[in-house]
């Protein structure tokens, strides 16, 4: 069987694919971004995650959608430096965008690009960087409307408070002082025009006006450093913060401590906490080594660098974004305890 067109491009309809994947690419189409029949749909693909895409273009099938799937590799070279212009064209005039691909080192730029005529275009859109086959058997598989409900509450709470505090017994102890000019988002899996989305979803987070405290990264890092480093339990990294800025980073890991120094340091505002958020995904057992997911893992989770501002109303930019995970978290919101060792005490 050719899995390529007269052209030589890739037809994904062609390609055969594990039909495991096919209950979270349904969820993605159908749940998550209720396509419907009359939208056109642009598909944004990799070598890697090409099988992944395989079974969501197999439900936009089902659907009857009109859309066009890009794989990267053939039409610009890896990394990225620029996103290729006729996929820009081609979200001009898409309603729902679907990005599944792995993250190479220095692409941020690249998707910002993306977002950028996504959030102007009020385009339905699913995030799905690092996607790999563990999240689309687990995350992908959510409750989604559940996790929407439950993220309905929490974002409700937080909205009227002025303060966040969290804790773990691993160390952790920080406050989040909240400003009332920065909108809370709600990302929970159902994606909307006003704001683009990761799936797996489940997570509602702002811009804060102030984090300080220590935090004890015993999850994951974001951005190319998870691939490299992974799960960070056994080799956790911890942070300080004071005034909303990085001052500290240790860890037996040297490289790890290193890089992420480096990282968040690469101008003048990729040290200062751009987000903090809360993960709702309720269907999520355990953190798993990769931020596309575990960012949605109950509890908190911090991002340094990019805040956002276009959604948050940040006013200030950075070209970095960077997030930090923990595990089992006690979250009060003002007094009122939310959670208790990693255990949402908000009924759904």
């Amino acid at each position: 069987m050719s899995i390529s067109d007269k052209s030589g491009h890739i037809d994904l309809r062609e390609l055969p694919f594990d039909p495991e994947y096919t209950p979270g690419a349904n969820n993605a189409v159908n749940v998550c971004l209720r396509v419907q029949r009359s939208e056109r749909v642009c598909v944004i693909t990799d070598l890697a995650t090409i099988e992944i895409a395989a079974a969501i273009v197999a439900e936009l099938e089902k659907v009857g959608a009109p859309y066009r799937a890009w794989v990267l590799e053939e039409v610009a070279k890896r990394p990225l430096t620029d996103l290729p212009r006729e996929i820009l064209d081609h979200l001009e005039i898409s309603r729902v965008s679907i990005f599944a691909v792995q993250a190479q080192r220095n692409e941020l730029r690249t998707r910002i690009q993306m977002t950028d005529v996504v959030n102007r275009r009020k385009i339905r859109h699913a995030h799905m960087v690092n996607i790999n086959r563990q999240i689309m058997l687990e995350g992908m598989r959510a409750d989604f409307g559940r996790v929407d409900r439950l993220s309905q509450k929490v974002v409700e709470m937080v909205r009227k408070a002025k303060k966040v505090r969290a804790t773990t017994a691993a160390g952790t102890d920080l406050t989040a002082t909240l400003n009332p000019n920065y909108k809370w988002l709600k990302t929970s899996g159902i994606i909307s025009p006003e704001k683009w989305g990761n799936l797996p979803g489940g997570e509602i987070f702002t811009t804060p006006g102030e984090v300080n405290g220590t935090f004890v990264i015993d999850g994951v890092v974001g951005d190319y450093l998870c691939a490299k480093f992974g799960n960070l339990e056994e080799n956790p990294l911890t942070v300080r913060m004071k005034s909303n800025r990085l001052t500290e980073a240790h860890s037996e890991n040297r490289e790890l401590e290193n890089d992420f120094w480096k990282y968040t340091h690469t101008d003048e505002n990729s040290d200062r906490v751009g987000e903090f958020a809360i993960g709702t995904n309720i269907d999520l057992k355990n953190v798993i080594g990769q931020i596309l997911q575990d960012e949605k893992y109950p509890g908190v989770h911090i991002a340094f660098g990019n805040p956002y501002g276009a959604h948050t109303g940040a006013e200030w930019d950075s070209t970095t974004h960077i997030d930090v995970v923990g595990r089992k978290f006690n979250i009060w919101v003002d007094d009122h305890q939310i959670m208790s060792e990693g255990k949402f005490l908000v009924e759904v």
